[in-house]
């Protein structure tokens, strides 16, 4: 399985790591930890590169995580899709348009079941959970809630990447360059 044709979904933690996805055959990715002054330059930038970015509104510097944030970037910013923690976020963002990934920390067999009542609330497009490493996780969580599953967190081999693909993941979101490159897909 891969998402168009993805096995990993960069994800650009700095301006740096954006310079490289730009240059790569890769045409989705996710911005982490993005300052709110930068999000419109940075998304026009990616849009002239044929790029279609997600955006974790979780994690954007000088703007609160809530529906109203969420609301503001559909309409403004135009992002090809939201990941965030919160059920309100990814309700908004399908009203907008917008692809919606909730991203869920399974730590425990409570979190699993926290997760899946979260999911029916919001019904997102997707959801990414972490940490990836844990093939049973992805497999239950992709079983019980029928939605495609991103990967992300304490991947770092091209072993591991693989194992989380076999186990029902669609693509693997992560922040390590050498990943990419390993997986980079071809023109």
């Amino acid at each position: 399985m891969s998402f168009h044709g993805q096995k990993i979904l960069p994800a650009v933690r700095s301006m740096k790591d954006f310079d490289k996805l730009l240059n790569m055959n890769y045409r989705y990715g996710v911005f982490l930890d993005i300052h709110i002054g930068m999000l419109k330059s940075v998304y026009q930038y990616a849009k002239q590169h044929k790029k279609n970015m997600f955006l974790h509104v979780d994690l954007i510097h000088g703007l609160k995580s809530d529906e109203y944030a969420a609301e503001y970037i559909c309409q403004e910013i135009k992002p090809y899709g939201l990941v965030s923690t919160k059920t309100n976020v990814i309700t908004k963002a399908k009203q907008k348009g917008a692809l919606a990934i909730q991203r869920t920390f399974i730590i425990d067999s409570s979190a699993m079941e926290t997760s899946i009542k979260l999911v029916e609330k919001a019904n997102p497009d997707y959801i990414e959970v972490l940490p990836g490493v844990v093939p049973k996780v992805i497999h239950q969580l992709h079983k019980k809630t029928g939605k495609p599953i991103f990967a992300g967190g304490l991947i770092e081999t091209p072993e591991e990447v693989e194992e989380a693909i076999a186990a029902g993941a669609a693509a693997i979101t992560t922040s390590n360059v050498e990943l990419w490159k390993y997986f980079e897909p071809e023109q």
